[in-house]
Parts: structure tokens; sequence; C-alpha cells
């Protein structure tokens, strides 16, 4: 009897570490992406970072851009461009470094322009929004980039002032690596996530919410014409706006505001929810109600490519 109970546990033991093992090198489980506080920005993806989940690989940088090492000043010749934005420009855990919006502009702004080298910089992290953006720059600057980008959805005309609150304390921020990843994916997907009254509180966050992050957009605007950066905004829509009904009563509002806001400041921009309606299925384009795929990724850094190097003439 001590003989098999010695068997099972070693069998269990076995397999324990199979699936430890496997966890790792097939999803990247175990090695998560750590953010950190900060007061002003509200969080922010820990510098120098490297990570591969579900096969995709993700490179964080010295300031905490999803993007490869770079100088603050550029080279002489070079074409710098810095993308700001949320979870669809850093692409997240299902979007290889290569497929991500930066790197797809990259590429091809290397193939189309004069300049010596492109760099497409991506400053971005999951549920920011205008305020968190305006932040980042006003903490890092806007590394001498001849473009500024604020990549923006539907959603973050409605965002709530930039808190640290959830580092630490909800699943998708942690701070720390988990012991195992067989410890990550239970916390993942089978243990409930505590609740965070203070974050709900903030959510709830009351007044004028568009036009407190319009004004966001527009010192980031200033932000760029005071440092020498021509500025464009870009908004992609759910994939619920897309469509009939299309969007709710509320969003319309909020986004005529935007439209309005833009003629007035004369700001270059790209509202994507015509562009989508345009074309067959673009619900192809789309990995869930709110984020691109690959597909759209292409899309998306296509059209923006076109609008630099027509409008704004960076040949």
């Amino acid at each position: 009897m001590k003989e098999v109970l010695i068997v099972i546990l070693a069998v269990s033991v076995g397999l324990l570490v199979v699936i430890e093992l496997g966890l790792r090198s097939l999803f990247g489980f175990g090695n998560p992406l750590i953010y950190i506080g900060d007061e002003q920005i509200g969080y922010l993806l820990a510098p120098n970072q490297s990570t591969r989940r579900l096969g995709n690989q993700i490179e964080i940088n010295e300031f905490s851009m999803r993007s490869g090492k770079i100088s603050k000043i550029p080279t002489s010749g070079t074409l710098r461009v810095l993308l700001l934005g949320d979870s669809i420009a850093n692409g997240g855990w299902w979007t290889d470094q290569k497929n991500t919006i930066s790197s797809l502009l990259m590429a091809s702004l290397s193939s189309q322009s004069h300049y010596q080298q492109v760099e497409v910089l991506n400053a971005s992290a999951n549920s920011w929004g205008p305020r968190n953006e305006l932040a980042y720059l006003q903490r890092f600057g806007n590394f001498q980039a001849q473009v500024l980008i604020l990549l923006i959805n539907t959603d973050d005309l409605f965002a709530t002032a930039p808190s640290s609150l959830p580092v630490g304390r909800d699943r998708n921020y942690p701070n720390h690596k988990p012991p195992l990843a067989i410890a990550e994916v239970l916390q993942r997907y089978v243990f409930k996530q505590k609740s965070i009254p203070e974050l709900q509180a903030l959510q709830n966050e009351t007044g004028d919410r568009v036009g407190i992050n319009l004004e966001a957009i527009s010192k980031i605007q200033n932000f760029a014409q005071e440092n020498n950066s021509q500025f464009l905004l870009v908004m992609t829509p759910l994939l619920r706006e897309i469509g009939e009904p299309g969007s709710h009563d509320y969003e319309i509002v909020a986004r005529k505001r935007l439209s309005d806001f833009t003629k007035e400041q004369q700001i270059n921009y790209i509202d994507f929810l015509p562009k989508f309606n345009s074309i067959a299925n673009p619900q192809a384009l789309y990995q869930d109600h709110i984020h691109m795929n690959t597909k759209g990724n292409k899309f998306v850094s296509q059209e923006i490519e076109k609008l630099l190097l027509e409008k704004l003439q960076l040949v």
C-alpha cells in the first residue's frame, strides 16, 4: 500500500511538472506583463520586459512602450512617429510585436519615405484614456517625433480619470510574477475576481466626461504643436456600432461633439466608423467586440499611412 501511494504521488508530481512546463512553453503563462502604478499617469507597463503569450512576442522598452529599445533623441535622417493609445494600439497578448499597428506602419513607411530610418513608437496600455495619454506625454515628452498620433476608440470619449487602483488588485494588471504558471491560470480563469469598491466608485465619475476628455485631447494637440509635432487623431468604433442599428444615442451625441471639436481645432482626424461601414464584412477585422486582429491592424495602419503621406506630406 505504501508503495502504491508513493507511485501515485510521483505520478501526480510528474503530471503537475508536465502541465507547468506546457503552460509556460506553449502558452506563456507564468510570465505575464507587469504593471506599475503612477500618481499622474495611473499605471504603466513596467519598463524593460519581454514575454511570449500564446506564441506572440511582446517587448516593452525602457520608456514603457510596446517598442524596441530607442534613443531619447532620434538620429539625423530619422522619421519618428509617436503613437499614443490604449489596448487597440498596444495589441495585447493576442498580437505579435510585428503585427501591432505601430510595427505595420513603421514597416510600410520605411519602404515609402525618403528618410534613412523610420521609427513608430508605441506608448500605450490597456484601458488608457486621453487623460492617461496626456499625463504620459507630460512625463516623457514627445521624443522629438515629427508626428504624434492619438488612437482612441468610442469608449475613450467616456474614459475616467487616471488611477493606479487596478495595479496588483485586478488580475489583468499584475504587479509581480506568479509563483507558477498553474497559479496564473487558476487566478485568471478559475478564481473569481475580487471586487475593488474604490475603482467602481471611480468608474461612476460624474460630470461631463466627454467634455473633460475633449479638453485632454486639446491639450495633447497643444503639446504636439508646442513641441514641433504634427498631430493626428484617429478613432476606431466598437464592433456593435458597425451596420444597423449602429451607435447608441449617447455615442452618436459624443461622436458629433468630437467631430465638431476636430473641425473647430483644425485637427487632422480619421473616423473609422464610416470606413468600416463602407467595406464588405468589417467583422473580419475584429479580434473581439473592440480590438482589431492582424487584418484590422493592417487596415488601420494603411489608412493612417495614406493620410501621413498625402495630407501631412511625409514623403
